[in-house]
């Protein structure tokens, strides 16, 4: 690339470097919050709103699909129009769409605001990343920038239960949205303050086609695998979708490979580290987002936990996460970049496997598995550096885009994937024609073998206390066995890290 094409570093004082990280990280905080919080808030705007089966689905689902499909363009636009703008623009989308839940009387409403806060969120997300990237033009220093970043990403996700829970012990459901109005007003006073702007010197040319092409491919493909999760692999909508969704990114591909000039730069997957970096991000997205639901149940239905009480309990997966996040920096200088993301993830199958090899399943074991679970959460702050530092300035919207898409893909693959073999270790274990034999209804079989939050509805109905001992008990193998493919999905992505990324990789030194 010519010298004029790139783009010029930018030259912020120690201070103002950091003060922007803080704003950039608490930006992701509060999405990393939405994604939890709601589920809190699920059975009181169910009970409010009285929305179908389906339209719960919608609601929850609606913000991931716009989100993963939205991300790549947005990130172009970010580099045509500038970074900062698009930020705070996604912002202000974010803080208007969840003021809007004061107007949202049906579900149908609620869907429209969900869809809308998706659209913030792709607008969020990659130009967090892509800021510190041209914010940090050391290497080591942005290196501990985005161990902050990560540090906040990881306390969003574990604190979104826990404000949820708070809020609804108060107040109505339209709290846990409406809690990201002030906290949105603050971040784009900060973000006009203390964000400087940034935009490609050569910003992709943009392609209608292909970004038609990269959102419908997206949504067709989250689409297809929440569809699979949910009716199995029978379904000829699910091989419709996910064929459907296959050939037009694989069609974006190509047209990206054509173009001189892409919407989303894929020769950057040319580079092994890069490669590395991306696997880490989506293989431990895949195994923790399927952990953190499915403990999250066996707290509150097994253990007998509040909403509330279960988010303080999944708070050792956030202290480990955050420990791990500040010091993998100065820890991959020592040891190595490679060995420390090899270590963490390493040390995070160890963590899914000790639910396993334990012999009765207890807190204690869970705790530990939670806390080494965030500790290879947190050295995927290596992996971003990896990322970063192997991608010039000009292409950082590129590589963000990727990046975020690894994780949103992540939780979407692992959630379908790990919760449709939990489900399945479940209704092994439940032996519902045991059931039956004992007395059971055959008539209400069906739900019972559904999720444990059914059985345990129908034990309550029918009185039946040795049901309820019995779907705990499935549901609790069902964690443990889906520890043991965690652990294994954990292990392997340590190995693809240890033999994509070369020995002597330097965090602190920019590739060119």
């Amino acid at each position: 690339m010519s010298t004029q094409n790139k783009e010029r570093p930018l030259e912020l004082s120690k201070v103002r470097r950091w003060a922007a990280t803080m704003v950039l990280s608490a930006s992701l905080l509060v999405i990393m919050m939405d994604l939890s919080i709601l589920n809190v808030a699920l059975p009181d705007l169910a009970a409010d709103l009285k929305p179908t089966a389906n339209q719960q689905l919608w609601i929850i689902d609606i913000y991931s699909l716009i989100l993963a499909g939205l991300l790549v363009p947005m990130s172009a636009l970010a580099d045509r129009w500038g970074r900062r703008l698009m930020l705070l623009l996604g912002l202000g989308v974010f803080g208007g769409a969840s003021l809007l839940i004061l107007l949202a009387g049906d579900s149908m409403s609620v869907i429209a605001v969900r869809a809308l806060l998706g659209v913030g969120g792709a607008m969020i997300m990659p130009t967090t990343l892509s800021l510190i990237r041209i914010i940090f033009t050391d290497p080591a220093e942005r290196a501990k920038a985005l161990g902050v970043w990560a540090a906040v990403s990881s306390l969003g996700i574990a604190f979104g239960p826990i404000v949820g829970g708070l809020l609804l012990d108060h107040f109505s459901w339209q709290a846990a949205f409406l809690i990201n109005v002030p906290l949105m007003v603050l971040a784009i006073i900060a973000g006009l303050l203390l964000l400087p702007e940034s935009r490609s010197a050569n910003p992709p040319l943009w392609d209608m086609p292909g970004s038609v092409m990269s959102v419908a491919g997206m949504i067709g493909l989250v689409w297809g695998i929440k569809r699979f999760a949910k009716e199995g692999w029978t379904d000829p909508l699910v091989w419709i979708s996910l064929i459907g969704a296959a050939a037009l990114l694989a069609w974006f591909v190509v047209r990206c490979l054509r173009r001189s000039n892409p919407l989303l730069d894929v020769r950057l997957f040319s580079r092994a580290p890069f490669t590395g970096g991306v696997l880490a991000a989506f293989l431990s997205m895949f195994a923790m987002a399927a952990l953190l639901l499915l403990v999250a149940q066996w707290l509150q239905l097994v253990e007998g936990h509040s909403p509330l009480q279960a988010g303080i309990h999944l708070l050792p997966l956030a202290a480990g996460a955050m420990i791990a996040s500040l010091l993998a920096p100065a820890l991959a200088a020592r040891i190595g970049a490679r060995a420390t993301l090899a270590g963490g993830l390493f040390f995070a199958g160890a963590g899914f496997l000790v639910m396993y090899v334990f012999p009765e399943l207890t807190y204690g074991a869970v705790l530990v598995t939670l806390m080494l679970a965030g500790a290879g959460a947190g050295s995927l702050a290596i992996a971003s550096a990896i990322i970063m530092s192997g991608t010039p300035p000009e292409k950082a919207g590129n590589a963000a885009a990727i990046e975020e898409s690894a994780y949103d893909l992540g939780n979407v693959f692992g959630i379908a994937m790990l919760g449709s073999i939990a489900s399945w270790i479940y209704r092994d274990h439940l032996k519902a024609e045991t059931l039956v034999d004992q007395g059971l209804p055959s008539s209400l079989v069906a739900t019972v073998e559904d999720s444990l939050g059914g059985a345990l509805a129908i034990a309550q109905e029918l009185g039946a206390n040795d049901l309820v001992e019995h779907a705990r008990s499935a549901f609790t193998d069902s964690l443990v066995g889906t520890g043991l493919v965690g652990a294994i999905i954990m292990m392997l992505a340590a190995t693809a890290v240890f033999f994509l990324i070369p020995k002597g990789h330097d965090i602190t030194k920019q590739e060119h």
